[in-house]
């Protein structure tokens, strides 16, 4: 069973489909892009406990996939503490990666993993507090202000002075995937480049052993404009010092969550220095890219972690995903410049099926592989201009 069944979810269950497993998808919306391919669909609102707690027990799954953030996790920790469910990767990473407060508190203050520094806030007047220093070091600006449950940029705001303080604390409180009144303010660090290092926990060669083994596939280079992802490209270059520093940070933390799975860990970098960022215990919007350069794609690596099968992080060629916008607010759309997109060398497209469309929503994706990472980037971004959403007759 997936709880959250988007972009990301329906590449997961096509991935446990061709092993043979039967699946459920669930959202909160009716033809969620998951539930159009999944045996089996269910809309529910998926942060009710209650009803989480009935749809689970009347399914009965094996295994319980959570893809998004705004769930009921503490209603999943109860029913894997009870032996009901098995929750991928476990309860304690969903509830930890759900909320921003848990993950930056066991990365920076339980296991000492470099982060930017940072502050957490009930208030507009406890933001500006931890801005100006009123209570400690002051955080200072520029910072980062984000809502402590939020996903893909929502609610995120740069704040460059104090005109921008009320805005943000605004932007997050309309922006959290649940309602929570909390925010984490994030110093700014002046970094060269961020990444996405996905990271796979999943038994070793020697299957029959039950040892879980952490490996990586090669570093995902990325643009983000308010948080949210618009082009990533594989594999980017990193100084020897840096790339080990920051397999160190994506393994300690990683461990510590347990279990197994594919999990996207963000990472600020500055010459051989590595800041820990975030982390999501599932793919990754920015690990799209890996349909066009891995042998097994983010996807399928997530699928063969879960099932206790071996994996294999092996690149297959340089590449580059841009994403495809709606361009319009509609209830359907049609795509025109399809073909001419196709036309692009090395590049394909994937349309994600979401019934409604959105201005800002991504509704696909362009991929593109090349002989090199510029070359990648250069074509995806023109293959996903050349798709034009429209609203439908």
């Amino acid at each position: 069973m997936l709880l959250g069944s988007g972009e990301l979810g329906k590449e997961v269950l096509i991935a446990l489909q061709r092993l043979g497993v039967e699946t459920i998808a669930v959202d909160r919306y009716a033809d969620a892009p998951g539930q159009q391919v999944a045996h089996h669909a269910r809309t529910i609102t998926m942060s009710d406990a209650a009803a989480l707690k009935a749809l689970i027990e009347a399914e009965k799954p094996d295994i319980v996939v959570p893809e998004i953030e705004a769930i009921a996790t503490h209603m999943l920790q109860e029913l894997e503490d009870a032996g009901v469910v098995r929750v991928i990767p476990t309860a304690r990473a969903a509830r930890l990666t759900m909320d921003r407060e848990g993950i930056r508190r066991l990365a920076a203050e339980t296991l000492g993993v470099p982060t930017s520094p940072y502050k957490f806030c009930d208030s507009l007047a406890e933001l500006q507090a931890a801005i100006d220093g009123e209570h400690g070091k002051a955080i200072g600006y520029p910072c980062i202000v984000k809502p402590v449950m939020s996903s893909s940029g929502k609610g995120q705001s740069k704040i460059d002075g104090p005109a921008d303080v009320q805005e943000a604390w605004d932007h997050a409180m309309a922006g959290g995937r649940v309602s929570h009144g909390r925010v984490i303010v994030e110093g700014f660090i002046d970094f060269d480049y961020e990444i996405t290092l996905l990271t796979v926990r999943a038994r070793g060669a020697d299957a029959e052993s039950g040892v879980i083994e952490t490996t990586f596939c090669e570093p995902i280079g990325h643009v983000q404009v308010s948080g949210d992802y618009v082009e990533s490209w594989q594999p980017h270059p990193m100084a020897p010092a840096a790339l080990l520093k920051a397999q160190q940070i994506a393994e300690a933390v990683t461990s510590d969550l347990g279990g197994q799975g594919l999990f996207g860990v963000e990472l600020f970098v500055k010459g051989d220095e590595v800041w820990f960022s975030e982390v999501s215990p599932r793919p990754h919007d920015t690990g799209m890219v890996t349909m066009a350069t891995q042998w097994q794609n983010e996807f399928e690596l997530h699928a063969r972690a879960i099932l206790g099968m071996p994996v294999d992080t092996t690149l297959k060629s340089a590449g580059a995903s841009a994403v495809i916008y709606g361009g319009v607010d509609a209830t359907g759309i049609v795509f025109d410049g399809v073909a001419n997109a196709l036309q692009v060398p090395g590049s394909d497209i994937r349309l994600f099926g979401k019934p409604e469309s959105f201005v800002k929503r991504r509704m696909g994706v362009a991929l593109v592989h090349a002989a090199d990472v510029a070359t990648a980037r250069l074509l995806a971004k023109e293959a996903a201009s050349r798709v034009k959403p429209r609203k439908a007759a």
